[in-house]
């Protein structure tokens, strides 16, 4: 799969006719092509046969290779946009004085001079129009804008409507150049949220420090980040302290401290001291890198709403050019008293105003800036269809440990039992050597409180049991470290099974010896977060390996709908697959901290890991990634899902709505070819103007 720019690709319905021809090519296995990033992104065998097949759909259009460093707006719109503005002004000009010399009609040569300067200002305005519809019929592509308008004008000429002729087109390639104008802007306000890359990297190499490329820093080199410089690549802080604003990757506004040993991540801005990083990850793999790669690549998954609207301009053009057709010749023959010339005028009004790139053009544009929108926030949507799927969740499911809770798990208590023999040192001690080798949360917490070095040649073998605990051989003694279920899948007698919070039960040479109680704690948002879904109506279910008695608990202080404790990774996927079997209307959101849940995130209708940046398997699955481990941010997503959704029907409705308004008045001949053309450009500005309203 690879992503190319399309340059000179000027038009909704010309993305929309070159990735409907490459879909027909044998050799291209995927492809989607994006007005709105003026991106085609690919998955072909031989792209010399597909820059071949653009080129007969589109030959204006060229295919450029794209590398992190390319612009995501052609270069050659200003200049483009210039040549617009001259043709525009020169125009009107002579439209203006045809117009004048008109009112002359009784010397010849004003009578000549008013032709000549009418065809002129057409050829000026028009030509281009007229030269792309013609190739376009050569191709057999007949029914698009440029014939609409090519077909319309030319009527006008023939009934001696020459100063409208030349006005609708004027009007049509101003319109285009602010409708150019209006989407360009919006693409910019997208840029404007990838302009998070940062430009240099201060490497210091012994005493030296050079500026350099991100792309050229190795892993384990040192760099240099003064104080209002952006950070280059992801690391940790080996010196210095600092306060580092984050709101461009989590949306954030509140700056957060960062500390020797603490990890830090590219794209945040250092805002006071000096600090030395080591980098842990080339630029190409950082955390900046990937939320360039997704914000961009969301627009290859398109809603369906975008395909819709797509397939109906296909369909629609033909059939305004044909009810057109039937309403110039029908009403003339059968009607006593019409004129043809009346009712080909009224035609000529319907074709203007029925032009459907207000819809072609706002639509995906509304949910480009979805996209966007929701990446200010620190949530990356990996889709326009996710953006969609949002808008009909029924059921919400968070992981607990480090989704609801923060995860900072804690010793709060040592219970020995009272007839192995065994002390809380005891217990303490063996615990902390057999999970010594384990990178889990509860493992940190035990070798926290346990204060002291770990001998490694006291450890003989260590074996993780998913879902269970660990299985560790020290001092010659087979250590069980782990839940309650590993004490009945090992057969240990023990007293107690259900103890209130996180517990790790102790067996050493097959004896019972106690438990460690673990404590954690809610994070401040997941209260409001589950309140404001159950005040939305939305379901909201808690899965957990814990306990039922710790499950219980924290399901009752956050008034979750329902829960399901003791669940190996295993249990919550086919617990996923049976919420998504009884979900009656809507789709199941899984929320996860991204850690280990990622076949879980995979199998919801919508996947979402939480503070996930860190976790390569987390953003390469779920669809939605949350930059901050806060839960609001789910409901920050839906917020933007809705908002996107409103945008993009308002489009639909308003210009549908106006366009039959116009209609009609021109089938009753009350409008005017100038009204249709203002109703047609009007109706696509206002659409594209509302579409980046999203992004505000």
């Amino acid at each position: 799969m690879k992503k190319y720019h399309l340059k000179n690709l000027d038009c909704a319905a010309c993305a929309a006719k070159i990735e409907d021809g490459l879909r027909t090519l044998k050799d291209v296995k995927f492809v989607n092509v994006s007005f709105a990033s003026l991106t085609m992104t690919i998955d072909a065998d031989d792209m010399e046969k597909v820059k071949d097949r653009i080129k007969e759909l589109e030959p204006d259009v060229e295919v450029e290779d794209r590398d992190e460093k390319q612009r995501m707006i052609s270069k050659s719109e200003l200049a483009e946009n210039k040549t617009t503005i001259i043709k525009a002004v020169s125009g009107t000009v002579l439209l203006i004085a045809g117009i004048v010399f008109e009112n002359q009609l009784s010397n010849t040569f004003f009578h000549i001079a008013k032709y000549a300067l009418f065809i002129i200002a057409y050829l000026i305005a028009g030509w281009n129009v007229l030269a792309s519809a013609v190739r376009n019929i050569r191709r057999g592509q007949v029914f698009n804008e440029q014939f609409l308008m090519s077909v319309a004008t030319l009527g006008a000429f023939a009934i001696n409507e020459m100063a409208e002729a030349v006005a609708v087109m004027l009007f049509y390639v101003v319109g285009e150049l602010f409708q150019d104008v209006a989407v360009g802007r919006s693409r910019r306000s997208i840029k404007a949220l990838l302009e998070i890359k940062p430009e240099y990297a201060n490497l210091k190499a012994g005493s030296e420090i050079r500026k350099v490329s991100p792309e050229e820093v190795k892993i384990g080199d040192i760099i240099i980040v003064k104080a209002g410089e952006k950070v280059p690549l992801d690391g940790i802080v080996t010196g210095g302290s600092s306060f580092v604003d984050t709101s461009a990757l989590s949306g954030e506004s509140v700056p957060r401290k960062v500390e020797e040993h603490d990890e830090i991540m590219a794209g945040v801005i250092n805002q006071s001291g000096l600090l030395t990083i080591e980098v842990k990850k080339r630029f190409g793999e950082s955390s900046i890198s990937r939320i360039l790669e997704l914000v961009e690549n969301a627009t290859s998954r398109k809603a369906k709403t975008e395909n819709f609207i797509t397939t109906f301009a296909r369909y629609y053009t033909p059939v305004v050019v044909f009810g057109a057709l039937l309403l110039a010749v029908l009403p003339p023959l059968l009607i006593s008293g019409q004129t043809f010339s009346e009712w080909i005028y009224r035609a000529l009004v319907v074709l203007v105003v029925s032009c459907p790139c207000a819809l072609v053009i706002s639509i995906p544009l509304g949910y480009f800036g979805g996209v966007g929108r929701a990446s200010q926030k620190g949530i990356l949507v990996k889709g326009s269809n996710f953006l969609d799927a949002l808008n009909q969740v029924e059921t919400v499911v968070f992981d607990k440990t480090g989704t609801l809770t923060k995860g900072e798990f804690k010793v709060s208590e040592v219970v020995a039992s009272s007839s192995n023999g065994f002390s809380k040192d005891d217990i303490l001690e063996y615990a902390a050597y057999a999970e010594y080798n384990s990178n889990h949360p509860v493992a940190k917490s035990i070798l926290d409180a346990f204060h002291k070095n770990i001998d490694h040649d006291r450890i003989a073998h260590t074996e993780e049991i998913s879902g269970y605990g660990i299985k560790a051989v020290v001092d010659g003694k087979e250590v069980l470290v782990g839940n309650d279920k590993l004490l009945h899948r090992e057969d240990i007698d023990h007293p107690v099974c259900d103890v209130d919070g996180t517990v790790v039960f102790v067996v050493i040479d097959r004896k019972y010896a106690g438990y460690i109680v673990i404590s954690d704690s809610l994070k401040p948002d997941s209260t409001e977060t589950i309140a404001r879904l159950n005040k939305r109506g939305i379901r909201t279910v808690m899965l957990t390996g814990d306990n039922e008695n710790v499950a219980q608990s924290i399901a009752k202080k956050l008034k979750i709908d329902r829960y399901y404790p003791n669940l190996l990774p295993e249990d919550k996927v086919d617990q996923i697959e049976k919420l998504i079997r009884n979900s009656k209307r809507g789709k199941v959101v899984f929320v996860g901290d991204g850690i280990n849940d990622a076949p879980v995130i995979a199998r919801a209708d919508v996947g979402m890991a939480m503070g996930a940046l860190g976790s390569d398997a987390a953003i390469e699955t779920a669809d939605v990634v949350l930059m901050t481990d806060s839960p609001s941010k789910v409901i920050d997503a839906i917020d933007v899902a809705a908002k996107t959704r409103n945008v993009v029907w308002q489009n639909i409705i308003f210009a549908m709505g106006v366009k039959a308004a116009f209609i009609i008045l021109g089938i009753f001949g009350i409008a005017s070819m100038w009204e249709a053309v203002f109703g047609d450009m009007g109706v696509a500005l206002i659409a594209v103007f509302n579409a980046i309203r999203i992004l505000k």
